[in-house]
C-alpha cells in the first residue's frame, strides 16, 4: 500500500511576485527577517505596497479609458491599506458603517463612495446620507427609511439599485446573483422599486448588478458583464432620471490552489470596450464602475507565523507554529472551501535549502481544524523559522475568529 505522506503533493502557479534574494523572500526590496525583526513578533500579516500599486497599473493598462476602478474594502479593511488603495482608485465600496468611518478617514472622496448590504440598519443609513455617498438599495424597506432621514436632514438621499439578477457568474467562488438571494431587489421587482424611489424624491443614479466572485474564466466574466449590462439597459427605461452609475461587479480571481491559472484581461479589456460603446450611446450619462477586492490587494499579502515546535506521528512530519485558523481561516479551508485545498505556502527564510520534506503545517489551537498545510512539499524547516501563506491579502485577519480560544491577535503591516 502506499504511503500518501510520501507522495509529492501537486503544484501551485508560481509565486513569482515576491523577490527572492539569499535564500530569504523580499518584500518589497526588504528581506522577510528583517520585517519580521521589524513588526517585532509572529504572527503577522504584511502587505507590499509596490505589488498593490503594480496590479492597479497593471488593471489600468488592460481596460479602456474611463472605465472607473473601486475598491471593495471588505477584502481588505486594514486603514493604511485603504488609505493606499484611496489614492489607486477612483472609489471605495464599503459594506457597513465602520467600513464607511474607515474610508472617510483615509480621505476617500465621499462622491466615490458607495454603499451595500442587505442588513443596512437605520443609523446606517442616516450615516450614510449625512456623508453624501451613494446607498445602493437592497429592499423596498430602505425606500421608505431613506426618504424619512432625507426629509430629516434636508437633502436627497444619492441611490442606486443593486440588482438581483436571474443568471449566476458561472464558475464563481461565490455566487452573489441569480434565483433566492438575500442581495439586492429581483430583477423583475425592480420596476416597481424603481417607481417608489421616484415617488419618494430620492436622488436615483444608477444600478449595481454583482454575480459573483472569484472566478479565473474570463468568458464568464465577459458572458456576466454583457447580461448585467443588457439587463441595466432594459431597466433604465423605468429608471426616474438617467442612468449615472454603472456597477457590473467584479468577480475577478486570484490562484489559490493547485490546477488554478491566472485570469486573463486581454478579453474582458475588449468586452469592456464594446460595452463603453454601447453605453455612450444608449446611456451617455452612464459611468462603468468595476467593483473588485480580492484581485487588487489578495497577491499583494503573506501571513507569516513562526515554527515553535517540529514533532513525528506514525511517519508524518508536523510543524507546529504560532498562529493559526485564528488568524488565518481561508487559509485552514474553513471559509468557503468545499474540498480543502493547500494555499501556496514556503519557509520564507530558507528559500534556497535544497533540502526537501513533506509535512503538515498546524497551528497552536486546540482544535483539529487548525490545518495550514497538509503534506506540503516544503524546503526544510527547523524551530524559529518563519512559514509564509502567499495569497493572503484578502480575507485574512478581518475574516477570521481572532478570539477564538484567547490567542493573541495578529499584527499587519504594510512594507
Amino acid at each position: 500500500m502506499t504511503n500518501n505522506s510520501t507522495l509529492p503533493p501537486p503544484a501551485h502557479v508560481p509565486m513569482t511576485h515576491f523577490a527572492e534574494a539569499n535564500g530569504e523572500l523580499m518584500i518589497n526590496g526588504l528581506p522577510l527577517s528583517r520585517v519580521a525583526a521589524r513588526v517585532g513578533q509572529t504572527p503577522f500579516y504584511a502587505y507590499d505596497r509596490s505589488l498593490m500599486q503594480a496590479r492597479v497599473a497593471e488593471l489600468r493598462a488592460a481596460l479602456p479609458n474611463g472605465i472607473k476602478l473601486h475598491y471593495a474594502m471588505k477584502a481588505n479593511p486594514m486603514p493604511a491599506v485603504v488609505g493606499l488603495m484611496a489614492g489607486l482608485v477612483d472609489g471605495i465600496d464599503v459594506a457597513s458603517a465602520g467600513e464607511l468611518k474607515v474610508a472617510l478617514d483615509a480621505g476617500a472622496n465621499p462622491h466615490e463612495i458607495s454603499f451595500a448590504g442587505p442588513g443596512k440598519r437605520d443609523t446606517e443609513l442616516r450615516q450614510a446620507v449625512a456623508a453624501g455617498i451613494l446607498v445602493n438599495i437592497e429592499s423596498f424597506r430602505e425606500v421608505g427609511l431613506l426618504a424619512a432621514i432625507s426629509e430629516e436632514l434636508g437633502y436627497p438621499a444619492r441611490v442606486a439599485v443593486r440588482v438581483n439578477p436571474e443568471f449566476e457568474l458561472k464558475g464563481s467562488g461565490m455566487k452573489m446573483g441569480g434565483g433566492p438571494k438575500p442581495f439586492g431587489v429581483d430583477a423583475e421587482r425592480v420596476p416597481q422599486l424603481l417607481a417608489e424611489i421616484g415617488a419618494a424624491g430620492l436622488e436615483f443614479e444608477g444600478f449595481h448588478l454583482f454575480a459573483g466572485s472569484q472566478n479565473l474564466k474570463a468568458e464568464a466574466i465577459c458572458e456576466a458583464q454583457k447580461k448585467s449590462w443588457t439587463l441595466a439597459r432594459c431597466l433604465a427605461d423605468h429608471a426616474p432620471s438617467p442612468v449615472r452609475f454603472l456597477n457590473l461587479g467584479g468577480g475577478f480571481g486570484i490562484p489559490y490552489f493547485p490546477g488554478d491559472q491566472r485570469l486573463g484581461l486581454a478579453s474582458i479589456g475588449d468586452n469592456l470596450s464594446n460595452l463603453a460603446e454601447r453605453t455612450a450611446k444608449e446611456m451617455p450619462q452612464a459611468e462603468i464602475v468595476l467593483e473588485l477586492g480580492r484581485y487588487l490587494v489578495g497577491e499583494a499579502g503573506i501571513y507569516v507565523t513562526r515554527v515553535i515546535d517540529r514533532k513525528e506521528s506514525r511517519g508524518l512530519t508536523y510543524l507546529v507554529v504560532d498562529g493559526g485558523l485564528n488568524h488565518h481561516l481561508s487559509a485552514s479551508g474553513n471559509f468557503g472551501q468545499v474540498l480543502r485545498k493547500n494555499y501556496p505556502v514556503t519557509i520564507g527564510n530558507r528559500t534556497a535549502n535544497q533540502a526537501r520534506e513533506i509535512v503538515s503545517i498546524v497551528g497552536p489551537l486546540c482544535t483539529p481544524l487548525d490545518l495550514l498545510a497538509d503534506r506540503a512539499m516544503l524546503p526544510k524547516a527547523e524551530i524559529g523559522d518563519l512559514v509564509v501563506i502567499f495569497q493572503s491579502g484578502a480575507y485574512g485577519a478581518s475574516a477570521s475568529p481572532q478570539g477564538f480560544l484567547g490567542h493573541p491577535p495578529v499584527l499587519e503591516v504594510v512594507v
